[in-house]
């Protein structure tokens, strides 16, 4: 199927893109007061964010922001801040405070990782290594992939999710950085089961999939947070095509390659005019859903991590689109007046529950942390050549 192209929202232009980032850049400095020695929730409550102990998946996101915001302005108090979120990232992963999930890459990449690589952190370091421990800790060698949470090997939780791909990098990492190449080998044999099981014929995306504990043979495709098991959830269609750029980055797979535009054709070909997802891609203008703004900035940010590995013509389509979507959200969806949001981007959805799904329903319509921190990743992107965390 050819991508439908809309056309409504023009390139983001470069200073648009230093404006857009200088505007997020001050409300991380205004929220650091707040966070500092907290955590941000996973989403925001009428559109703020209340302060929490790091205890969350999400709590990732915060600090990698904070280190944007260094990288942006070079000034030290958001380094030091930024060292202040690893100490308590070391002291999670040590103690193993509610890590019996598969989420340590959205974790530890963008706090810890970022921190050895920009400032030589080596609690930083140790930190991410434990945490990729514990990752690879999650492999089911029945059935070839990563628990995604819950209890392992117990069949009714015997599944693995999209999101995952998103994780893999930080065993990539790991493999590097220790010379042992168990978390590479896991990394690959995941991203393998993803594709031969989570892509759909119509190149959709099942948000989970269940194998059997016994054979290790595929069971079936769900969801969690999509509209129903058969829909197209707009941020598992956007964590594929950012996880099929970043598996494409470690390893030149084509099959990577070819599943990112097989994907990311099937999210273009579903967006309304603005560029901005429903939160399922199964709705469109007039149904009365929310958007996922978080989404948009995900695949901007999987559009300009493939454009640097791809021909020039490739690559200016890739970027071309990136500067759309980031202008849809930079001029209608970013926080601009901090008195209404301590967010960066409004109409985030988190999990909205419908009589389909069984997700328990919080953060939508909402800012999300994931979302601020994609948007200042993508923005950053833009605006010059960036070293990645991921």
């Amino acid at each position: 199927m050819n991508a439908v192209m809309p056309t409504n929202p023009k390139p983001i232009t470069n200073a648009e893109v230093k404006s857009a980032l200088d505007l997020a850049v001050e409300q991380v400095r205004r929220n650091l007061p707040a966070f500092t020695y907290a955590s941000q929730n996973h989403s925001s409550v009428d559109n703020n964010y209340p302060a929490v102990t790091n205890d969350q998946w999400t709590a990732g996101f915060w600090p990698g922001e904070i280190w944007l915001a260094f990288e942006h302005t070079g000034d030290k108090v958001f380094q030091y801040a930024a060292q202040i979120q690893v100490q308590g990232f070391l002291r999670r992963i040590e103690n193993r405070i509610e890590t019996d999930h598969h989420d340590m890459g959205f974790l530890y990449s963008p706090s810890c990782i970022a921190a050895w690589k920009l400032v030589g952190d080596e609690d930083g370091r140790k930190a991410a290594i434990l945490a990729a421990d514990q990752l690879i800790e999650r492999f089911q060698p029945i059935g070839q992939f990563i628990q995604a949470w819950g209890r392992k090997g117990v069949a009714d939780e015997y599944r693995y999710i999209i999101d995952c791909l998103l994780n893999l990098p930080l065993l990539y990492w790991a493999t590097r950085e220790t010379g042992d190449p168990r978390y590479r080998d896991i990394a690959l044999i995941h991203a393998r089961t993803t594709l031969a099981n989570s892509v759909r014929p119509d190149d959709s995306t099942y948000h989970t999939f269940y194998m059997d504990p016994i054979s290790g043979t595929p069971v079936r495709g769900a969801t969690k947070q999509g509209y129903k098991d058969n829909s197209f959830w707009a941020r598992g269609q956007a964590w594929g095509i950012a996880g099929m750029a970043l598996s494409y980055r470690y390893e030149r797979i084509e099959e990577y390659r070819d599943t990112f535009d097989r994907l990311l054709n099937f999210y273009l070909n579903r967006l309304p005019a603005d560029m901005v997802p429903y939160w399922d891609l199964v709705f469109s203008d007039g149904d009365g859903e929310p958007r996922d703004t978080s989404a948009a900035s995900i695949v901007a940010c999987g559009l300009l991590e493939m454009a640097d590995m791809v021909d020039d013509a490739t690559a200016a389509r890739y970027r071309d689109l990136a500067r759309r979507m980031m202008k849809s959200l930079a001029d209608h969806y970013a926080v601009k007046d901090p008195s209404i949001s301590n967010g960066l981007v409004l109409h985030g959805t988190y999990s909205k529950k419908s009589p389909y799904n069984t997700c328990r329903g919080e953060g939508v319509d909402e800012c999300v942390s994931w979302g601020d921190y994609y948007y200042m990743e993508a923005l950053t992107r833009l605006s010059r050549a960036w070293s990645s965390y991921w």
